[in-house]
């Protein structure tokens, strides 16, 4: 299952924005204010919607007046993502779809929530589940493709509250499989927001398979690596060994009173270093790979400016790691600065964000005829980056 569309409306400088053939592996570029954060934010506010509700995903970021785009506060908020999944018995293009409003009361609202796709090859996609300010329907039996429409059986539902997504609550029965994916994605998609003093120091002894989006049980998840998937764990301590001059081993080690450090093994020297006292770029280049080294990848994995505190080398080689996890299944999408980073990127997975008006605008680097013909010709896209070739970033 993965994303292959994108489009929203009115979401902050996102007022009309839409991404058709989404990469496997999606790399944003553009100047301070150009948009890309907000693209992330996206993600997370639709993450929030569906773990608790519209209204509490609001307010956390400052209600809906400050979310909905400027000048539009008499409009709605529309999302609408599009993925290829396998549903039943074949790959199927399955359409969700949230618009956002505001009631008479000034109080948050869904006002129209879809879930559909085509039933066969031929005719328009079928509505599995469509709700509005808290009441609708869902299909129960999608799987009987051989009924006519009429025969489906159609389940009527009212939500407790209409800022609620029916997404939640019907996506976790088996009957409503289509809906059950959707939400699984969404619950899992995973935006890094990693702080590298969160991820110093000792933490509490406890269990932990996934890196947390601030990285702050990381020495959980170093424990669990190793103790789990060794090989695994052995990949992530021969590329630290061969980016970080002097690491020749890292481990999570249990203290005295029942906690987890991290300790790093300098070749040089016969006591290790305990994570509090290593750099920034030798815990952040740990952080990534040990996050790009998941045994289970996260559907979507977001990660803004990773390039941050790590030496310009490392960043080929980082760019080469993200590919990988997205080729293992996990769809990845980063924002960068660098064009060490995007020498390694491929054109058609790179895409420009610029302000026009006020608002962004996106491209696909690969859709300009000049970048393709002086990448064609042996030019690496990071440099072209850095010669302002792509389109009217810069400010």
């Amino acid at each position: 299952m993965r994303l292959v569309s994108i489009k929203v409306k009115n979401f902050k400088v996102l007022r009309d924005v839409s991404i058709d053939n989404v990469p496997q592996f999606m790399v944003l570029v553009g100047a301070n204010g150009a948009g890309k954060s907000t693209f992330f934010q996206l993600f997370g506010f639709l993450g929030d919607a569906l773990r608790n509700n519209v209204r509490q995903a609001l307010q956390k970021r400052g209600g809906f007046n400050e979310v909905v785009s400027r000048g539009c506060a008499d409009q709605t908020i529309l999302i609408e993502l599009k993925f290829r999944m396998q549903l039943l018995d074949r790959e199927r293009l399955v359409t969700y779809l949230v618009e956002i409003g505001k009631a008479p009361n000034s109080q948050p609202v869904v006002v129209k929530e879809i879930l559909r796709y085509k039933r066969g090859p031929q005719g328009k996609p079928f509505h599995f589940l469509q709700f509005s300010s808290g009441q609708g329907y869902a299909i129960s039996n999608e799987e009987n493709f051989n009924k006519p429409d009429e025969d489906l059986t159609r389940e009527d539902q009212t939500l407790d509250s209409p800022d609620i997504l029916a997404l939640k609550g019907l996506g976790q029965f088996q009957r409503f499989k289509a809906a059950r994916a959707v939400r699984s994605l969404i619950e899992n998609w995973h935006l890094s927001d990693f702080h590298i003093n969160a991820a110093r120091g000792a933490k509490d002894a406890g269990y932990a398979e996934h890196l947390s989006a601030d990285g702050d049980n990381l020495p959980l998840v170093t424990q669990y690596l190793y103790e789990s998937h060794p090989k695994l764990f052995q990949q992530v301590l021969d590329k630290m060994t061969r980016r970080v001059p002097g690491v020749a081993k890292v481990e999570a080690v249990p203290t005295a009173d029942g906690r987890i450090v991290l300790r790093f093994q300098d070749g040089t020297f016969k006591d290790p270093f305990v994570s509090r006292f290593v750099s920034d770029g030798t815990i952040k280049m740990f952080a990534y790979l040990v996050l790009l080294h998941d045994p289970t990848p996260h559907p979507l994995l977001c990660v803004e400016e990773p390039e941050n505190q790590l030496y310009y080398s490392l960043l080929g080689e980082l760019a080469e790691e993200f590919q990988d996890y997205a080729r293992r299944g996990g769809q990845v999408v980063v924002s960068t600065h660098s064009p060490d980073f995007l020498d390694a990127v491929s054109l058609d997975s790179i895409f420009w964000l610029e302000k026009r008006d006020g608002f962004s605008a996106i491209a696909r680097a690969s859709d300009d005829p000049q970048l393709e013909a002086l990448v064609r010709e042996g030019d690496l896209p990071g440099r072209l980056w850095a010669q302002k070739l792509f389109g009217k970033v810069d400010p």
